[in-house]
């Protein structure tokens, strides 16, 4: 294994020296910084973790609390856990995966044991539970949604508002004038879900703005949900000729029974889902979707936490920040002009 002082032997420089140009504590010549970096690469050091630890009194860890709940969608979790992933080692940093079963008692167990030197929260809801633990403890953390009270918080997510009032835009832009929404199951809404919550009132307010008569099903995403909510919607309101889905689980079974019931999409009923582009593309006919760069929901989380670590060590209160991700909605083929209805007699 190399050592700190094989570093300083190949770099011609004392160890304090290799030391003070790891940790930066000091002011080095750029020609020494150049030697002491060379002799880094060429021997592929790497600090002792335990040692840097203790050193500099961090972990050189974050914690990041990944739901795994069955209302979530599995694949945009992986895909954000991974940038979280890549966008920390570039700042010298591991991950630490926890769930958020425990809710807020796991993540006051991560901060008390000084495993890591500050948390991401996922899957973050409205009231959310944990976050008067991060207060109290004064817990370097950065959110990946959005809570309704974000004091002393560094926060980013998708503009989730806007992607809803995009949707309703788009439908009333093709003269739908009967749409309905349908969202993820009760218990999504119920635990106060930011995503869902905030998507939802999007839609409704740019919906009535637009003149659109609406209305929301929840849905649990299997087939037979969907085949009883699409039943009930066209019960309800048999003239709806627009439908906006944010439940992955359900844009199967939706396309499926539209196309049994004689509805062929999108001459007689439009489709626009809030989901990803890969997704989006998989279906046919090809959803208008709209979507989100979850890979930058990642890094822009990175760079806060460690915003928030860097200022706390230098005994700095951190800044609040937040960074809304602008939704895109890009037109496939599943959305096109309101069917005319035929004169009244």
């Amino acid at each position: 294994m190399v050592t700190l002082a094989d570093v300083a032997r190949h770099a011609g420089v004392s160890a304090s020296t290799v030391s003070y140009v790891l940790s930066g504590k000091r002011t080095i010549s750029e020609e020494t910084r150049r030697r002491v970096e060379s002799a880094v690469a060429e021997l592929g050091y790497h600090p002792n973790a335990r040692a840097r630890a203790l050193a500099a009194r961090r972990s050189h860890i974050i914690a990041l609390v990944v739901p795994l709940r069955s209302d979530v969608y599995v694949p945009i979790m992986m895909q954000i856990a991974i940038s979280v992933t890549v966008a920390a080692r570039k700042h010298g940093y591991d991950v630490l995966l926890i769930t958020n079963d425990e809710g807020p008692e796991g993540v006051r167990r991560v901060a008390l044991s000084g495993l890591a030197d500050g948390v991401i929260l996922m899957d973050v809801e409205l009231d959310d539970k944990r976050i008067p633990v991060l207060r109290e403890l004064g817990t370097q953390a950065a959110l990946i949604g959005l809570p309704d009270d974000r004091a002393g918080l560094s926060c980013v997510d998708h503009d989730f508002a806007a992607a809803g009032a995009q949707c309703a835009d788009h439908l009333a832009d093709l003269g739908h004038r009967e749409v309905a929404f349908i969202g993820y199951g009760s218990s999504t809404y119920q635990r106060h879900a930011g995503y869902a919550e905030r998507t939802l009132a999007g839609f409704r307010e740019r919906a009535r703005e637009r003149g659109l008569r609406f209305v929301h099903r929840p849905c649990e995403g299997t087939y037979e949900s969907t085949a009883g909510t699409l039943a009930r919607i066209l019960s309800d309101r048999p003239g709806t000729t627009g439908f906006v889905v944010q439940n992955e689980g359900a844009i199967g079974p939706l396309l499926s029974l539209l196309r049994t019931s004689g509805r062929t999409v999108p001459e007689d009923a439009s489709v626009i889902a809030l989901c990803p582009e890969l997704l989006a593309e998989q279906y046919a006919p090809s959803l208008t979707a709209v979507t989100g760069p979850a890979q930058e929901l990642g890094q822009v989380a990175v760079e806060h936490v460690m915003k928030r670590i860097t200022a706390a060590g230098r005994g700095r209160r951190p800044d609040d920040e937040l960074v809304l991700l602008s939704p895109v909605l890009t037109v496939r083929e599943s959305t096109g002009p309101a069917p005319k209805r035929d004169p009244e007699p």
